[in-house]
């Protein structure tokens, strides 16, 4: 596969890197002589200096022969001229666009057909959606949907005094009787281990697990964490991202209060909430969160475009005696310094634009794809009728090293697989797979089905 990127900045160059360490053909483009040399510095990839908006400029990039266009800027109006360009020049790419505006995507229909936009990203959206998963599971600190929010991914912290330390995953089965608790994956020193039976949970692990979305509460029971809904939150920035979640919450049994220190600002927000509490004031000022009773509330989530800024206040809400608060990061490398300072709770746009935007890389019936770390995906992949698996056994399948079946949901039961299971037509598997191993994975999933 030959990809297009249009757009270093953070997006750009992650979705560049996971798709060099896969071997595919990668072409960034960006006006920034900067953010190019970082990714040359970082991976073997074919960098091109200018605006992803010239028609001259992707024909060098070599659009004609591309498979995908992804345009990635931080700029919705760069994207979309981008798009239309490529369009002009190779109708038939698949054309994906990071937008954020809502005034652009309620057109997405149009888009399509007018400049073959195939796939809109916002990852303001994917955020929302994560902030609310983390409230009703607040013993999370990664939490994804498969099959359309029946399945979930879900990353738990194993704390010091946590009963499952010293427990294999063998006995951790047995425990869980019949729960359907599949473990995914261990991170161990920034490491991705995909288990065995005799695999041990230790103190330290960031572990992750599989299971249907109606038994969350009860897994998280039964691995030690607290759980539970919350029913105060704060909010501190009122960006895009700030107004979205406050309307979100809006619609749930949730007192919401949102503080930004912009007086004209303020005056916006609350004319379009409801519900919300509006507040002027700073979420690093220790006097004004003392003002609102800050130890008083469930969770505070820091939202604005300063990252530095959400880290300090989710900091003192925390000192203050907040039980949660939910961070706001644009540098993913920040992420594994923050759990070090305290603070498990992490969000980001642009990871969240990452993992969407991975979902529609992947061929041989992906329907979705999940970041696990940088070091290992869970696909969710359908078995088309003319795909090669169908009458395997999962024993018989020659999957590369690193990957582990999870789970197989046939029509509307999920089933915990063992090596006699086989593979039926309409059936969705259910994948983890090592990085180096998911260009294998892609190969086997394409076999003897149409590529999309």
């Amino acid at each position: 596969m030959k990809a297009i990127i249009v757009g270093a900045g953070e997006v750009g160059f992650h979705i560049a890197k996971r798709l060099a360490s896969e071997n595919k053909d990668v072409v960034v483009i960006d006006r920034n002589p900067a953010v190019l040399q970082r990714i040359l510095e970082h991976m073997d990839v074919q960098v091109l200096e200018g605006s992803g908006c010239s028609p001259k400029v992707l024909g060098e990039a070599g659009i004609t022969k591309a498979d995908m266009l992804l345009a990635v800027t931080d700029s919705d109006e760069i994207n979309l001229m981008a798009c239309t360009f490529a369009n002009m020049l190779a109708p038939g790419l698949t054309k994906l666009a990071r937008i954020r505006n809502d005034e652009y995507t309620a057109y997405g229909q149009q888009l399509a057909k007018g400049i073959g936009i195939g796939i809109i990203i916002n990852p303001e959206v994917e955020v929302v959606r994560t902030i609310e998963h983390m409230l009703r599971a607040p013993g999370a600190v990664d939490i994804c949907d498969l099959a359309d929010g029946r399945i979930k991914i879900v990353g738990t912290w194993i704390t010091p005094g946590n009963p499952m330390a010293g427990t294999s995953l063998m006995d951790l089965r047995r425990k869980a009787g019949d729960m359907d608790l599949i473990v995914a994956a261990i991170v161990r020193d920034d490491n991705v281990i995909v288990p065995t039976g005799s695999d041990v949970i230790l103190d330290g692990d960031l572990v992750y697990f599989v299971c249907e979305d109606r038994q969350l509460q009860s897994v998280f029971s039964f691995l030690g964490n607290r759980s539970g809904k919350k029913s105060s939150v704060l909010i501190i920035g009122g960006g895009n991202i700030g107004l979205r979640l406050a309307r979100a919450l809006e619609k749930k049994p949730v007192h919401v209060k949102l503080m930004d220190k912009d007086p004209e600002r303020c005056a916006v927000l609350a004319g379009e909430l409801d519900r919300t509490v509006v507040l002027v004031g700073d979420g690093t000022d220790q006097e004004a969160l003392l003002e609102e009773n800050i130890g008083a509330m469930d969770v505070v989530v820091t939202m604005t475009g300063n990252e530095e800024s959400n880290i300090l206040a989710s900091l003192l809400a925390k000192k203050l005696g907040t039980p949660m608060a939910i961070t706001r990061l644009n540098k993913i490398e920040y992420m594994p310094l923050v759990r070090a300072i305290g603070l498990e709770h992490i969000v980001s746009p642009r990871l969240s634009a990452v993992n969407s935007i991975f979902k529609h890389v992947r061929r041989g019936g992906v329907l979705s794809a999940v970041a696990i770390k940088d070091g290992a995906e869970a696909l969710e992949a359908l078995v088309g009728p003319e795909s090669n698996l169908v009458g395997k056994a999962l024993k018989d399948l020659a999957f590369p090293k690193g990957v582990l079946v999870l789970c197989i949901m046939r029509a509307d039961t999920v089933l915990i697989p063992t090596g006699l299971d086989v593979i039926q037509r309409g059936d969705r598997l259910f994948i983890l797979s090592l990085t180096e191993s998911i260009p294998g994975v892609e190969r086997m999933l394409s076999q003897g089905q149409e590529q999309g």
